[in-house]
């Protein structure tokens, strides 16, 4: 397709498009319904599938196309058909799944309407292989007959018929595996036309397809029940301990205690983020399918729509249920944590103001010794400088100089003391000064 746009005669004018135009004009006919033919087997399969995975399965189905002279899919393709003379391959690839369905002549005989059975029509999977583990394993037929042989084919506690809208076909199934692994379901024709058969047969898969994938969320909220439940019982003995609680270290003991428990709460709430958005977006596809099809109830049978309400119900509201607990919780544990950490805060900030007191106090007591130290060392060093003084005169006046000695030493002690003391001070001052710096 085309990404520009021609306007004008002869196409003059060319208008640049969007990057993204042409996969959003495509989208809408990415995956469109192909007549089928009745009466008509079709063998469904879905595997789950990572983006390596689903390269590996593109690039292998590529071979099984090119090795039989037919096209390949393009690169980045999400859907492919294939003929193989009365068979067809449709393939298609989703977010975390890829689909393989086999449409194949019907070969039922008279009172045996799924025969042969499909693990002998399923040779022709073995030919592409497997892209990852199976999910959805679908024997649908296509018939223009067998409606009375529901009750028979199917297991009656679990059997689901519903007719469409206008009573053009009949659908029923007991969404259960046969013997090989197959779900068996039975779309009897009442004059649905080539057209809404495909279609009907379509959305009749997908509803099988995305109910499984819509279920994958149980096992999830199962699994991460028990550690909910235990964290939440936790929280409640942590939040009885903290009325009880005093001291720093016993509070930032359970601080610790609570940021471990959020902490395996988040984990274990980002690793289930996708699996349980994902079952909400499954089991909406599911009721929007049934909707599209519009079920009209057969007498003394369930619709497929009450028996998914009643089965799928109960498990979706179990993912449902986790979720919002999950989120409830960590809304507490955060709530929990906020109220310890300021208390650990205000512990803290008293410790701190505790040691500034003492700090201040022993800077005080440092103060006043050391002017007592400074007051020592001016007086010893003046009695030295004097001392040495008193010799000096002391020799002059041995050679000769009328000097009083005793006079002119203790003359000079003031002058000796103010000098030493404006000394020392002066020295200490720089060393406060080359601090400050």
């Amino acid at each position: 397709m085309s990404a520009d746009v021609s306007i004008g005669e002869g196409g003059n004018v060319r208008l640049a498009a969007h990057p993204l135009r042409a996969a959003v004009l495509g989208e809408v006919h990415a995956r469109p319904f192909t007549p089928i033919e009745t009466p008509r087997r079709v063998l469904h399969f879905a595997f789950d599938t990572t983006a390596e995975s689903g390269e590996a399965d593109r690039a292998a189905l590529g071979e099984f196309c090119s090795g039989r002279g037919l096209p390949a899919p393009k690169p980045g393709s999400k859907h492919h058909r294939v003929v193989l003379g009365a068979t067809i391959l449709r393939w298609e690839q989703h977010s975390e799944f890829t689909t393989y369905t086999w449409e194949l002549p019907s070969e039922g005989r008279g009172a045996l309407p799924f025969y042969p059975p499909a693990s002998a029509l399923a040779e022709p999977m073995a030919l592409v292989p497997q892209p990852g583990p199976l999910l959805v394993a679908v024997d649908l037929l296509l018939t223009d007959d067998g409606a009375g042989e529901i009750d028979r084919l199917f297991d009656a506690a679990s059997l689901a018929v519903a007719e469409t809208g206008d009573g053009s076909a009949l659908f029923a199934t007991d969404f259960q595996p046969d013997p090989a692994g197959f779900v068996r379901i039975l779309i009897a024709d009442r004059g649905l036309g080539p057209a809404r058969a495909g279609a009907l047969v379509q959305r009749v898969l997908e509803i099988e397809t995305y109910r499984t994938l819509a279920l994958l969320g149980l096992p999830e909220a199962q699994r991460l029940g028990p550690t909910v439940r235990r964290i939440e019982m936790r929280l409640a003995e942590v939040t009885e301990e903290m009325k009880r609680t005093e001291g720093f270290e016993a509070n930032h003991r359970l601080l610790d205690e609570l940021t471990a428990l959020a902490a395996e709460l988040e984990a274990g709430a980002a690793a289930s983020l996708f699996r349980f958005g994902a079952s909400r977006a499954y089991d909406e596809i599911v009721h929007l399918r049934l909707q599209t099809i519009g079920e009209r109830p057969v007498a003394g049978t369930t619709t497929w729509s009450s028996f998914l309400a009643r089965r799928m119900a109960p498990a979706m509201r179990t993912s449902a249920a986790l979720e919002t607990r999950q989120a409830d919780l960590s809304t507490k544990l955060a709530r929990a944590a906020d109220l310890l950490r300021t208390r650990v805060d205000v512990e803290l900030q008293e410790q701190n103001r505790d040691l500034l007191q003492s700090m201040n106090r022993r800077t005080q007591l440092q103060l006043r010794l050391q002017a007592t130290v400074e007051g020592l060392s001016v007086a010893a060093i003046s009695y030295y400088v004097v001392g040495l003084l008193g010799y000096l005169v002391k020799g002059i006046h041995d050679e000769g100089v009328p000097i009083n000695v005793s006079l002119t030493t203790a003359a000079s002690v003031p002058f000796v003391v103010l000098l030493i003391w404006w000394t020392v001070r002066r020295i200490r001052r720089r060393h406060v000064d080359a601090e400050s710096d």
